[in-house]
C-alpha cells in the first residue's frame, strides 16, 4: 500500500470522526450554523472516498487502452470534489434561509461549541497533513482534499465565534446569518478547487520556473548537440511529460546522439521524479536557430 493510499484512507477515518462530533454538537444545540458545519463534513467524507478511488486508479500502470497511464484520474476526483462542495454550499444556504425566517432557540450552547471546537482542531491537523504530503507526493487529489478541509477549518472557526456572539448577545438571527456566510465561503472554495483541477485536465504546461529549469538542464547536458526547439510540457498528477526536438550535427552517429539523449533524460528525471521524456533527434539542416541553445 503506497503512502498516498494510506493518507487517503486516513482522510476517510478522520472525516467520519469529525462528522460524528459535529452532528453531536448540532444535536446538543439545535444551531443552524452548526448544522451547516455538519453538512459540509458529510461532503468531506464523500470527497475523501472519491479521492481514494481516484488515487488507486491513477496508480495503475499504463496498459494497451491507456498507454500514457491513468494519472489524470486524480484530476477527475478533484473536479468531483468541487461539484460536491458547491452542492453542500447550496444545501447550507437553504438551511440558513429557513433558520433566518424562524431563528432557533439554542440549547446547551457552550457544551455543543466545545464539541465542535474539538472537531475543528482535528480537521486543522489533518488539513496540514493533506496539503503538505499531497504537494510532496504531487497528488492533486490529496491537495484538493486538503484545500477543501482548509475552508472547513476557517468556516468552523467563524461558526464558533458567531454562535458564541449569538448566545452572549441574545441575537438569535446571527446563527442563520452566519450559516449563510459559511455557505458563500464554501461555494467560493468549491469553485477554486474545480478551477485548479480543470487546468490539469486541459494539459496545462508546467510553471514557468520549472520550465526554466528544464531549459537550463537541456542546455547544460546536451553537449555535442546544436540546439533544442519546440519544447513542450504538460502535467498529469505526479507525472510531467516533456518533449522536444534535438538538433545534432549531420555527421553524428546514432550511438553518439543516443548518448546525448541519455544524459539529458537522466538529469531531467533527477529533477522530476516521474518524467516521461520524448526527444526527436534531427540533423543540423533542421535547425530553427531558436529555443534552447546548447552551452
Amino acid at each position: 500500500m503506497t503512502e498516498t493510499v494510506k493518507i487517503a484512507l486516513g482522510s476517510i477515518a478522520v472525516g467520519i470522526a469529525v462528522l460524528l462530533l459535529k452532528i453531536l454538537a448540532w444535536l446538543m444545540t439545535g444551531s443552524v450554523a452548526l448544522l451547516s458545519d455538519a453538512l459540509e463534513s458529510m461532503v468531506n467524507v464523500a470527497t475523501a472516498a472519491a479521492a481514494l478511488i481516484a488515487i488507486r486508479v491513477a496508480a495503475r500502470p499504463a496498459d494497451q487502452g491507456h498507454p500514457y497511464g491513468h494519472h489524470k484520474a486524480e484530476f477527475f476526483s478533484a473536479v468531483l470534489e468541487g461539484v460536491m462542495i458547491i452542492v453542500a454550499a447550496l444545501l447550507i444556504m437553504r438551511e440558513a434561509w429557513l433558520g433566518f425566517r424562524d431563528p432557533p432557540v439554542l440549547d446547551a450552547p457552550f457544551d455543543g461549541l466545545a464539541v465542535n471546537a474539538a472537531a475543528g482542531v482535528l480537521n486543522a491537523i489533518w488539513c496540514w497533513v493533506l496539503i503538505s504530503r499531497g504537494r510532496r507526493l504531487k497528488s492533486p487529489a490529496l491537495v484538493a482534499d486538503g484545500r477543501h478541509l482548509l475552508s472547513d477549518v476557517v468556516s468552523s472557526a467563524a461558526v464558533l465565534i458567531g454562535v458564541t456572539l449569538a448566545v452572549l448577545t441574545g441575537w438569535t438571527v446571527l446563527d442563520p446569518l452566519l450559516a449563510g456566510l459559511v455557505g458563500l465561503n464554501i461555494l467560493w472554495s468549491g469553485w477554486k478547487v474545480m478551477a485548479a483541477s480543470l487546468s490539469g485536465l486541459m494539459d496545462e504546461a508546467v510553471p514557468e520556473a520549472t520550465l526554466e529549469d528544464i531549459r537550463a538542464i537541456i542546455s547544460d547536458r546536451a553537449t555535442g548537440a546544436i540546439e533544442a526547439h519546440d519544447l513542450r510540457t504538460r502535467h498529469a498528477g505526479r507525472v510531467t511529460f516533456i518533449d522536444f526536438h534535438l538538433v545534432v550535427d549531420g555527421q553524428t552517429t546514432v550511438d553518439e546522439a543516443h548518448a546525448i539523449c541519455d544524459r539529458i533524460e537522466q538529469s531531467l528525471r533527477a529533477m522530476l521524479d516521474e518524467a516521461h521524456i520524448t526527444i526527436h533527434v534531427e540533423p543540423d539542416h533542421k535547425a530553427k536557430h531558436s529555443g534552447v541553445l546548447v552551452l
